[in-house]
């Protein structure tokens, strides 16, 4: 791992020593308040299902039009604080690219590199995964900076950033990735939360190319269904972790209706050993549907949905459905995390 990776923050070296079980997908979100570069751009009905979302972390609806950094962050840190988690996985967004590098007039909101990377130094609680867009003209320069400040995973939503990952224009890029071991978070499946630009996109069989490059993936969600009438690629995923052994699934959004309908799939030898603990915060986090499905009891549905700490919601009821401790440890083997500073 090369010496511009390391992170001189005692904090930052102590969680990473210590281990524990991670949320290894959880959204940061902003406005733009106290000059961070996020924007936040909601239209029709996406403004009242923020306002929800924001509502079920314990936050105000008016939020979105306050100091919502501020605000998401404080309140980010006192759930993490106050659950059973160790670190999260906390994920920058990028804008949206034509695939040959001109910015396109899309997407719903925008979070940057540097944001991420600076509250991950100044919270040892928070580590930073960056999202690039591989079609960037300043794409390489980004990475490099980017793994200089110690990211630890790269996140990006094909369907809703515009990425075909199997682009041969983008295979340096890849292999750039995976020579530093930097792991890629690519959503699979349906997305109904951010506009989509290119549906096709959410087809697992679209990171062939990083998969094949050496880059270790992430298919947040597994390729399920968020909307009744998505396409369903959990089959296509499935068998894509029998050809692929640096193919892994998290299990971000199970907790609601759709997702969650792949559980006991999940559950079976050898797919959970791919299996990695995720969130999708600010998701909300229900039991019901998984007490209704008969993957949990009535009382643990009863218990986890009377907690307000919606992180220690969804990694009990994960638990509760049995999800091995090792789905909830995992991430640190493929996370690329930063050497200690040896003073």
């Amino acid at each position: 791992m090369d010496a511009a990776a390391t992170i001189k923050n005692s904090n930052a070296d102590r969680v990473l020593r210590t281990g524990g079980p991670v949320d290894a997908h959880v959204h940061m979100v902003g406005n733009g308040s106290g000059g961070t570069g996020c924007w936040l751009r909601l239209k029709g009905w996406h403004r009242p299902l923020a306002a929800y979302m924001l509502r079920h972390i314990g936050l105000p609806a008016n939020a979105i039009s306050l100091n919502l950094e501020e605000l998401f962050v404080e309140r980010l840190l006192q759930l993490v604080r106050g659950s059973s988690l160790r670190a999260v996985v906390l994920l920058a967004h990028d804008r949206v690219y034509q695939r040959t590098g001109e910015l396109m007039d899309k997407g719903s909101f925008y979070v940057p590199n540097e944001f991420v990377l600076s509250l991950a130094r100044q919270h040892p609680e928070f580590l930073p995964a960056v999202s690039i867009h591989p079609g960037r003209r300043d794409a390489f320069d980004e990475l490099d900076k980017c793994l200089e400040q110690g990211a630890v995973l790269m996140k990006c939503l094909p369907n809703c950033h515009n990425i075909d990952c199997n682009d041969p224009r983008y295979r340096r890029f890849w292999e750039r990735m995976a020579a530093v071991g930097l792991p890629l978070l690519a959503h699979t499946g349906g997305e109904h939360t951010v506009p989509v630009v290119s549906a096709a996109y959410a087809d697992p069989r679209i990171l062939r190319q990083p998969l094949e490059c050496g880059v270790t993936v992430i298919a947040a969600h597994c390729g399920t269904k968020s909307g009744l009438f998505d396409p369903d690629y959990f089959g296509i995923f499935e068998e894509m972790t029998k050809r692929y052994p640096n193919l892994y699934g998290d299990t971000s959004a199970f907790n609601v209706p759709i997702r969650g309908r792949r559980v006991p799939q999940c559950l079976r030898s050898p797919l959970v050993d791919r299996m990695i603990h995720g969130s999708d915060f600010p998701v909300p986090v229900s039991g019901t549907w998984a007490w209704i499905k008969g993957y949990i009891s009535r009382e643990a549905a009863q218990r986890w949905n009377r907690t307000p700490n919606i992180l220690e919601r969804d990694y009990q009821l994960k638990k509760a459905m049995g999800f091995p401790e090792e789905s909830f440890h995992r991430v640190w083997r493929i996370l690329r995390l930063p050497v200690p500073d040896p003073k």
